[in-house]
């Protein structure tokens, strides 16, 4: 039986490593060696992500260096937000560097990190914390259905 190729609507199980090009590590299903599961398209992925999974199958390991543009994007000034002191109560004070859920009108959540706290006025950083970093993206494919 043929190696399966992943292709559009694969379901494929990975691992993967996310550091950035100073060699830190951002992010890794090996940490609590939980590998990622995932369906091409599903949206799990950003398409850069998913571009560097076409094509390849169980067994393979390969590197990918992604600039920002086909990762998670530049920062978007519209994505920073000035917000009253006040909206933050004493379970969860606002301190610089804080990442904090905020729901959004629909109940979904979305992280926002703190970046300054002047005064009343707390800024708020909703931008993906990779965004405007070149990411190196290593992937060992485990299966593809």
């Amino acid at each position: 039986m043929a190696d399966i190729v992943i292709g559009p609507g694969s379901q494929v199980v990975l691992h993967f490593d996310l550091k950035l090009t100073d060699g830190s590590a951002a992010d890794s299903t090996r940490v609590h060696n939980k590998p990622a599961k995932l369906t091409m398209g599903d949206g799990n992925l950003t398409e850069g992500f998913e571009r560097c999974l076409l094509g390849l199958k169980q067994g393979d390991k390969k590197e990918f260096t992604l600039t920002p543009e086909q990762a998670f994007g530049q920062p978007n000034p519209d994505n920073i937000h000035h917000m009253d002191r006040s909206r933050f109560g004493g379970d969860a004070p606002a301190e610089v560097g804080m990442i904090i859920a905020f729901t959004q009108p629909d109940g979904a959540e979305i992280p926002g990190i703190i970046r300054d706290v002047t005064g009343h006025s707390v800024t708020v950083d909703f931008n993906h914390p990779l965004a405007g970093q070149t990411v190196i993206f290593a992937v060992e494919i485990l299966e593809v259905a």
